[in-house]
C-alpha cells in the first residue's frame, strides 16, 4: 500500500470538506443580506446581524482550514522522504490529537451549546435575542456535520496507517 498516496487523498478530501464551511459561510452571509434588504418583520430584521456574524466565523474558519490542511499537504512528500515509520508515527499522533479534539469539542460541547440554545429560546422572547439562538443552533449544527463527517474520514485514515504500522495491506 503506498501510504503517502493515502495521506494525500485524506488531504484532499478534507480540502473539499473546508469548502464547505466556505459555502456555507458565504449562504449565512447572503441569508443576512437578504434579511436585510427583504425583511419586514421585527423577526426578520433580527437576523440581519447574527446571520452576517456567524458567515463571517464560517468563512474565517473554512479559510484557517484550507490553509492548514494545504500545509499539511505540502508537507507530506518531505515528511515521507525522511522517513516512512517516522511519517506514519507522526501522523497517527496528529490524527490522535485531532480526534481527542473532535470528541471535546464536537461530540461534546457542540450539543451542550446546542441544548442550551434550544431552552433558551423557550425563555427569551426577544425577536434579536431568538435570531441569534437559532442561527447558533444552525451555525453550530453545521459544524458538527462537516466534522462529524471529517471524524469518520480521519477513523478510516488511522486504520490504513495501523495497517500499514504493521505491514498488512487494505487491498
Amino acid at each position: 500500500m503506498d501510504i503517502l498516496k493515502t495521506s494525500t487523498d485524506w488531504a484532499k478530501a478534507e480540502l473539499w470538506s473546508n469548502g464547505f464551511f466556505a459555502l456555507f459561510g458565504v449562504m449565512f452571509v447572503l441569508a443576512s443580506l437578504l434579511f436585510w434588504l427583504r425583511g419586514e418583520t421585527d423577526m426578520a430584521r433580527a437576523f440581519v446581524l447574527p446571520m452576517f456574524v456567524a458567515g463571517v466565523l464560517m468563512l474565517i474558519l473554512g479559510g484557517g482550514l484550507f490553509y492548514g490542511t494545504w500545509k499539511s499537504l505540502a508537507g507530506f512528500a518531505p515528511a515521507f522522504a525522511e522517513g516512512r515509520a517516522g511519517f506514519v508515527a507522526s501522523e497517527i499522533e496528529r490524527v490522535d490529537r485531532t480526534m481527542a479534539q473532535y470528541g471535546t469539542a464536537v461530540f461534546a460541547v457542540m450539543p451542550l451549546m446546542i441544548a442550551a440554545a434550544a431552552l433558551l429560546i423557550i425563555f427569551i422572547h426577544g425577536p434579536v435575542w431568538r435570531s441569534a439562538l437559532i442561527t447558533a443552533i444552525v451555525f453550530l449544527s453545521l459544524i458538527m456535520l462537516i466534522d462529524s463527517k471529517a471524524n469518520a474520514r480521519l477513523e478510516a485514515y488511522k486504520k490504513a496507517l495501523i495497517l500499514e504500522v504493521s505491514g498488512r495491506s487494505l487491498n
